[in-house]
């Protein structure tokens, strides 16, 4: 079993780390903000101290399906999900939140695996470009002076990626 890991570190300029978490957290609005996600249904979400949600991204030509279960804690500014069913053999990681002065440090991390040796060279970097963007994507989305610490290129979110549809 090979892992695949995800990073990606931002700088949120001039907010406070309760709402950054707290708009983090609102998978909900990730579909409207990054165009890999075709849905994010939030089952049980924050507030609560346990949650639970299902996502589909767009994948190669197809759908990258699975269920999570999350685990908040704002005190600590940190989000853990794990996998509970889909289309990963293993998927799991954090989100962490933290002030540093005016700003907010936030800390993206993901591993995964997909359980097929034969194809990991395929799909595992695309697996990771796909995750790696929509975290970009969201982040920037929700919080406008948001700098990647990673110096990922985003394109244009109408432009022809494969497996995302262009807008009409």
């Amino acid at each position: 079993m090979t892992v695949r890991r995800v990073e990606l570190r931002a700088l949120v300029r001039a907010e406070r780390a309760e709402e950054v978490f707290a708009q983090v957290v609102r998978w909900d609005r990730y579909a409207e903000l990054a165009p890999h996600v075709e849905s994010a249904v939030v089952h049980t979400g924050f507030p609560a101290t346990e949650g639970s949600s299902s996502w589909e991204l767009h994948f190669r030509s197809g759908l990258l399906r699975w269920t999570e279960h999350e685990r908040f804690e704002p005190g600590r500014g940190e989000v853990r999900f794990e996998q509970a069913d889909g289309d990963f053999d293993s998927f799991s990681g954090s989100w962490e939140v933290r002030q540093d002065g005016p700003d907010v440090q936030v800390a993206f991390v993901c591993d995964f695996d997909f359980g097929i040796p034969s194809l990991e060279g395929i799909l595992d970097p695309i697996a990771e470009r796909v995750i790696t963007e929509t975290v970009a994507w969201t982040l920037t989305g929700m919080f406008p002076r948001t700098e990647l610490a990673t110096g990922l290129p985003l394109g244009a979110k109408d432009e022809t990626t494969p497996g995302i549809p262009t807008s009409a």
